[in-house]
Order: C-alpha cells, then structure tokens, then sequence
C-alpha cells in the first residue's frame, strides 16, 4: 500500500473549487500545459469530475490543509491562472492515499497481497483473464479474473536521474505490450525542473509548490534569471522551466539554486516539512541555504493507451494513473493533474469494469 508514485506526491491535488475558477478555465491551463496536444474531451472528463471526486476525498476524511476560514487552502503553481491546488502540506500523495487504502482495507471482499509482484499478463482466446505473479517465497501464483486493472505507475527509473521510487521500472507499459494492448505518446517524458541535484544523495523531489509559494530560481551569481528564458518567469511550465535551467548552467557553466531565502523560515518548515528533512539530510537548509537543483525525469504522458473509461485495446484489460495512456495531458502534463487523473479515470474505469465483469468467477491458486 505505501509502493509506488502517489505517495511521492508533494505538491498537490488541482481541482477547480475556488470562487475565480471554472472546469473551463482549468481545461485550458491543461492543454496549453500539453501544448495543444491533449484530447480535448478527456480533459472534459478530467476537469468537470474532479471536484466532484475532491470534494468525496473531503468527505471521506482528506485532510487537506484549511485557511483561516475553514476552507481548503488553495496554491498556485507553474503554468495555472488561478488558485486551484489542495495540498496536504507536502505530502498530499500520501494522505489520498491514506484515505483510500483506509476505506479499501475494510471491503470484507478485498484481500490485499503484499509483496506479490506480477511477472506477466494471462490471456486466452484475445481476453486478458489474469495475472501470473511471483509470491515472496518465490513461487510463482496466478490470479484469474474477468477483468484486470493495471495501476503500475510510470518508468522514471529508465532514466539516469529521476524523482521516481525504485519500483517505477515500466512493468505495466511492458506487460501490456507483450499481451498485445496498443501503447502510444511514450516519448513524451516529462522532467520535473527541480530535484535536489547533490552529489551522493538521491534526486528528491522540490515541489513546485514551493515555486508557487515564493521560492526563485538563481543562477551562482544569485540573479533570478528565469525571466531572460520565459514571461512568466519562475511560474512557467515544467518543459520549459527545465529548459531555461539547462541553457543557464551551460551560460554560465555553473549550477542553478532554488532560494526560499527571502522568505519566513518558520513558515518554510512549517508548510514544506518533508522536504525540508531531506535537505536537512544532504546538509542543506531549506529555509536559509539556497538548494542546488536541476532537471530529472518525473512523470511519463504516455503508457497503455485506454478509452475514458479504462479500457485498453485487449479486452478485460483496464489501466489508470500514470501507465495508462488517455491523451489528457499532451506532450507535459500541467502541475498537480496527476492525482486528479488517477482519482478521476480510476472511479471511471472501476465503474465500467464493474459492468464488464460481472457475474464472472475471481480466483486464486499457485500456477500450476
């Protein structure tokens, strides 16, 4: 339950809730972000179903960060026109996912197996009907299924720097493909500007919350250079953020600082309290030391491609979040839509499977 991208996920959650935001104007910070190239009606789907979807999380017991008035505290972040991000500190990945595995974990039809790691996809007469996994005895089982959802995440460890945990190895994309599902859009690879870039410690992610709440970009000169590369300064979107990094430490042949220097340390630690501990680590602090950083590979568009509603092109087999492949986020996927597109596209395809398997027979055996 704690494996995998979501509980990584610092920054936030974007829906649009606040008083000056409409679905219409997230939709078209989305496309813009993937540069033209999103299906227009899956970032419908994606932007009319995610307040709804936020607004359940709530319900269920989110605890998404208040302000003074008691309601959700909403941020900005690169590439969006309005306040629209709910965060939980800077660890909302893992609180949505608290709050899901919690109400998961008391489903009596639900049995989780942990350490089970699937190995490849069963199929028979072109229907995926399971899955073959080694157990941690190292015997292999099999799951049979009518219906198979693979929720695998992304490939950031393809990639020599990547903010991606150790098991983001493209499993799922992998499977799928050799059990015949159609992939697409898998060179649009997504680097976040900002990991922390120290010799000997890993790429930690640095939230584009922080950038949102204030934080600069200087080069080892301490000048704010992002304006020479964009208009909007420290507030562009990711590609091109990454971009300006690049072409200033090759100007300047020198790394590139993110400064949160000039504002209140208290308020600093407070508000980004993970992420500070890891710079406590590599011997940085957050709120006084300016952090060198730089591009690693984050998130990946493409992946299994599937409908809006999970399916892929091998039937009985569903994909949501980060493997699945639904043409919402183009080329780059706009800051804070990842978690929306996993709550968003994983309620739709458990609805559709659902329909598509019932009355069918689940089981589970040692593979024979």
């Amino acid at each position: 339950p704690t494996a995998g991208n979501t509980g990584y996920a610092q920054g936030g959650i974007a829906a649009a809730i606040g008083p000056d935001d409409s679905p219409e104007l997230h939709g078209a910070d989305t496309i813009a972000a993937g540069d033209g190239l999103c299906d227009s009606r899956a970032v419908a789907a994606l932007v009319e179903d995610g307040p709804r979807y936020v607004q359940e999380l709530i319900e269920w017991g989110a605890r998404f960060d208040r302000g003074p008035d008691g309601t959700p505290a909403l941020a900005i972040e690169g590439a969006h026109s309005a306040r629209r991000v709910l965060h939980a500190r800077d660890a909302t990945g893992r609180e949505i996912g608290r709050v899901l595995w919690q109400r998961v974990s008391r489903l009596p039809r639900v049995t989780a197996h942990p350490h089970a790691r699937v190995v490849a996809l069963a199929t028979e007469h072109g229907r995926c009907t399971g899955a073959r996994f080694l157990q941690e005895d190292g015997s292999v089982g099999r799951a049979l299924a009518p219906v198979v959802l693979l929720a695998t995440g992304g490939a950031g460890q393809v990639f020599r720097e990547t903010t991606n945990p150790p098991v983001a190895t493209g499993d799922g994309v992998a499977m799928a493909y050799v059990a015949g599902a159609r992939v697409a859009d898998l060179e649009f690879v997504q680097f976040h500007p900002t990991a922390l870039s120290v010799p000997g410690q890993p790429r930690f992610l640095l939230s584009e919350a922080l950038r949102g709440e204030g934080a600069r970009l200087l080069n080892a000169a301490g000048e704010a250079f992002m304006p020479r590369y964009e208009t909007a300064g420290d507030l562009a979107p990711r590609d091109r953020v990454a971009r300006a990094i690049v072409r200033e430490s090759q100007r300047t042949h020198a790394p590139v600082f993110l400064s949160l220097t000039h504002m209140d340390p208290a308020f600093v630690h407070a508000r980004f309290p993970l992420i500070s501990d890891a710079c406590r680590q590599a011997g940085l602090d957050l709120a006084a030391d300016p952090v060198p950083v730089g591009p690693a590979a984050h998130y990946v568009m493409g992946g299994v491609h599937t409908d809006f509603d999970g399916r892929t092109s091998l039937p009985g087999l569903y994909a949501a979040g980060e493997v699945a492949c639904t043409g919402v986020h183009g080329a780059n996927r706009l800051a804070s839509n990842s978690l929306l597109e996993g709550l968003v596209f994983g309620a739709r395809a458990g609805r559709a499977m659902r329909d598509d398997g019932s009355g069918w027979p689940v089981s589970l055996s040692d593979d024979p």
